[in-house]
């Protein structure tokens, strides 16, 4: 009796210990929850695991770009985006993140090209065409070109209203083509989503002077 007592409890505590490390091998696996967790490493070195065993594995070069950008790794996001594109060339995850990765680098033609390649080819749904077209309103404000700073930031608004960020950044474009008015209406939008900005709120006070 007490031997099969003893015979019990050790395949219970052998199944329930072996439950416990397939679950946790699993998480340590899925790249894309330590992405969204925010441990980018953890995702970074999973991903390369991944494609030490398939290196044909687009998914990890997604994943693994995400977290590098996020990380702030952008020279190795670009060349892990190449890598990426090398096998699959219409991937619309890796042409936006390498543009990404190329905006902060400071590559703003480089870097706009993969944007508006996004853009032009993205589906409405689902997607980071608020995001790519954010980043092309940078790009233009960078090149002051402010006009098109402000019609790729009303896009951006467009798609995500309720980023207070982006709409400081339009009324700043607004602001600096002299569009006083609409510059009002997107400080006075973000102050809406976020009475706490000081930007939005230096901003409005600036753009106000200039039209009393």
């Amino acid at each position: 009796m007490k031997k099969s007592l003893v015979k019990l409890f050790t395949v219970i505590f052998l199944l329930v210990n072996s439950f416990y490390t397939f679950a946790q091998t699993n998480i340590k696996q899925d790249a894309l929850v330590l992405y969204k967790n925010g441990r980018f490493k953890e995702s970074i070195a999973v991903c390369e695991q991944e494609l030490a065993s398939n290196p044909n594995r687009v998914e990890s070069y997604v994943v693994m770009c995400w977290s590098l950008v996020s990380n702030r790794q952008y020279s190795e996001a670009e060349q892990r985006a190449l890598e990426g594109l090398k096998i699959s060339p219409y991937d619309l995850r890796l042409t936006e993140v390498l543009g990404e990765a190329r905006y902060f680098l400071g590559k703003n033609n480089g870097a706009m090209e993969q944007f508006q390649k996004y853009v032009a080819n993205a589906p409405e749904s689902g997607s980071r065409v608020g995001t790519a077209y954010y980043y092309m309103g940078e790009i233009y404000i960078r090149q002051a070109r402010y006009q098109h700073a402000d019609i790729s930031l009303s896009a951006a608004v467009k798609k995500e209203p309720l980023i207070d960020k982006w709409w400081v950044r339009l009324g700043y474009a607004r602001e600096m083509a002299q569009n006083y008015h609409e510059a009002v209406e997107a400080y006075d939008e973000a102050l809406r989503l976020n009475g706490s900005s000081v930007e939005a709120d230096r901003g409005r006070t600036r753009v106000s002077s200039k039209l009393n």
